[in-house]
């Protein structure tokens, strides 16, 4: 129960920084809708944020609070902040480093994760002079996931939760209050996102200074500590970070298609994300600090009924998340973000993508539950064979789900190169969304088969998993039988829309929740796993 309390918390925080982020994006559609502009910031956000989950959120987090918690442990407060100030001047000497190297390399930066940017000139320009202001945003961002790290392992998980609010905050600032003094006005974003990572660094040091862990940056690469997390950071690199690779990739091949490709994406993905962060990532954060303590109690039960109860938890939540993403995928881009410069074929192509990635929502969950039992135990290496794999199938599908749809559209018949091709042809981001979605599925899978070798791999009763399927069905038979067509939503004005989205949302969640009672799921069966 103390969990699932945990669990709570921490997602009950990520909500309102979901919701800021849902109104932020409704921002970003009607101040830049989804056209050249907006592909050029998307691309200049996306590189620091992925860097960021890759060296804060990513490997840094999941090898530093193992290796915290086991110093916390011990009972040595001193040995406790030792640790935390050698980590905390080392990774800043790092950050530091890679910042200046991004911000005088921009340039090369876009042209790497955008290529098809340098077809567009002016486009380009404008990506390399986002990203130079935004890069320093990875420095700021990293320190307040240590900072966040420090609290999760003292099992203060509100703050770290709620913190990314202030990033939402802060761009919808920029681009409401800002953007009419920038030119062009979407660089006002970029500042946005600069100011935000100050900021949200900035709330959680009181927090730290009053419970004596404030961290005083002296970097010792050869602390026994650091050494230790640096070991298991290297392989983590990729281990931890496979899904961010792969939505870059997905960045990569989109500029090369129809102009607005990675605007559509990035809602989608956006969309996809609040169930991923709100309990996906809510899980993840709660029980790795758990698992590392039992792991060095050598609990091995209990370890196990921890993945357990994850696992369960994962799954009841993600298939209804999944299936009503999906099936309300037009009506929640046409309320949300069917305004000013975003208009109806936007709709239409962030819905398809956003059903895409819907398929491997359940995935992509479990992948978060899974990987802290790995961690946890200090085991990096095996994380990383199943990310190259993935990643690997990843490239190889995007190229073959594109060039499949290609030939679908153009039904075979092709004027002119193959890079005119595919940016002539709208629906091909699909392709990329469906890709991210297979692997993900297969990062899930490989990562459960390793921990079944060692017998720890988290199991669900096939019952309960057939009961949540049926749930499901029940749930999506009554949306696409009450839900109206896109045409109906197009013609409602805000409101309407607003409180027609709400009705169906609290009526699938009604269903589900009626079909899991009649089915004889109840609250203690979400509170505690069954071992039977």
């Amino acid at each position: 129960m103390s969990l699932l309390r945990s669990t709570l918390s921490f997602g009950s925080m990520t909500l309102i920084s979901r919701i800021l982020g849902f109104v932020r994006d409704v921002v970003l559609a009607r101040w830049f809708g989804a056209g050249l502009a907006m592909d050029a910031f998307v691309v200049a956000f996306k590189i620091p944020n992925f860097l960021r989950r890759l060296f804060a959120e990513g490997s840094f987090s999941l090898a530093f609070v193992p290796v915290l918690n086991e110093y916390k442990e011990r009972g040595d407060h001193a040995a406790l902040r030792e640790l935390i100030d050698a980590t905390t001047g080392a990774l800043l000497a790092v950050l530091a480093l890679i910042t200046l190297l991004g911000v005088w390399g921009a340039g090369w930066v876009v042209t790497l994760f955008a290529p098809g940017f340098l077809e567009a000139p002016a486009q380009w320009i404008l990506a390399k002079d986002l990203l130079q202001i935004t890069f320093p945003y990875l420095l700021f961002i990293s320190l307040t996931a240590l900072a966040g790290g420090i609290l999760n392992t003292l099992g203060r998980f509100a703050l770290p939760a709620v913190t990314p609010a202030l990033l939402n905050i802060s761009m919808i600032t920029a681009a409401v209050a800002f953007s009419q003094f920038f030119d062009p006005p979407i660089k006002a974003l970029a500042w946005g996102v600069l100011v935000a990572g100050i900021l949200q660094l900035g709330v959680q040091l009181p927090v730290l200074v009053r419970h004596k862990v404030m961290p005083r940056p002296w970097p010792n690469f050869k602390h026994p500590g650091v050494r230790r997390i640096l070991k298991l950071m290297i392989p983590t690199l990729f281990g931890s970070s496979v899904a961010q690779i792969n939505l870059l990739l997905d960045t990569l091949i989109a500029s090369l298609l129809m102009v607005g490709s990675i605007s559509w994406l990035y809602y989608a993905d956006r969309l996809m994300e609040f169930p991923l962060g709100l309990f996906g990532v809510a899980l993840s954060t709660v029980i790795l600090p758990t698992l590392s303590r039992l792991h060095t109690r050598n609990d091995g039960a209990e370890f196990k009924a921890t993945l357990d109860w994850a696992l369960w938890l994962g799954w009841l939540i993600g298939l209804p998340s999944a299936v009503g993403l999906a099936v309300l995928a037009e009506p929640i881009i046409t309320s949300l973000f069917l305004y000013g410069a975003f208009n109806v074929e936007d709709v239409q192509m962030a819905s398809m993508a956003l059903m895409a990635y819907c398929l491997g929502l359940p995935a992509f969950i479990g992948v978060k539950v899974l990987s802290p039992a790995f961690f946890s135990r200090q085991d990096a290496k095996t994380p990383v064979k199943v990310a190259v794999i993935a990643l690997v199938t990843n490239m190889v599908l995007n190229v073959v789900f594109v060039l499949v749809a290609l030939s679908v559209a153009s039904q075979g018949m092709w004027s002119g190169g193959l890079l005119h091709n595919l940016s002539a042809y709208p629906g091909l981001h699909v392709a990329l969304a469906t890709a991210s979605s297979v692997t993900a599925w297969l990062n899930a899978i490989l990562l459960w088969r390793h921990l079944a070798r060692v017998e720890m791999a988290p199991t669900v009763p096939l019952s309960r998993v057939i009961k949540v399927l049926v749930a499901g069905a029940v749930m999506t038979l009554g949306l696409v039988w009450w839900v109206p067509g896109l045409e109906t939503w197009v013609g409602w004005s805000l409101l309407p829309r607003l409180a027609s989205l709400i009705l169906y949302v609290i009526a699938g969640a009604g269903l589900f929740g009626l079909s899991m009672w009649l089915l004889g799921i109840r609250m203690v069966d979400v509170s505690r796993p069954k071992h039977s």
